[in-house]
């Protein structure tokens, strides 16, 4: 999402992230990729248990479908940095609003699955 920042706020919208460390996990990831928009933390998971987001086993996170995305972000020069206490915690996407409208969600799969981008500015666009 911070390489497609600028699209995202020229439709009119704001990215928020919400991860599953503490401060200083927060402000690193902040940090080490230059993050433009708000990083929530949910170090309780009350927010995930709220939206219903699953967690995978600890054999999940080495789900083959997982392989792909892993090898690109690795390519890309993304490397693991130091995690929460919800290691197996998985993510998913929303587009929330006007108001309280759910326009579009993605729940993780695996840990390298994440929302596609087309699909996310296409829910924007609607």
């Amino acid at each position: 999402m911070r390489d497609a920042y600028d699209e995202v706020t020229a439709a009119g919208a704001e990215v928020v992230a919400i991860g599953t460390g503490n401060a200083s996990l927060a402000k690193a990831f902040l940090e080490d990729y230059a993050i433009p928009y708000p990083v929530l933390i949910d170090d309780d998971a009350r927010a995930a248990r709220a939206a219903s987001i699953g967690r995978m086993s600890f054999l999940g996170m080495f789900h083959p479908d997982s392989y792909p995305g892993t090898i690109r972000a690795w390519r890309a020069g993304h490397r693991i940095g130091a995690a929460g206490k919800r290691v197996t915690q998985l993510g998913a996407g929303f587009v929330v609003g006007p108001g309280d409208k759910l326009r579009y969600e993605h729940r993780n799969r695996h840990g390298a699955d994440h929302p596609p981008l087309d699909e996310v500015l296409g829910a924007l666009r609607a």
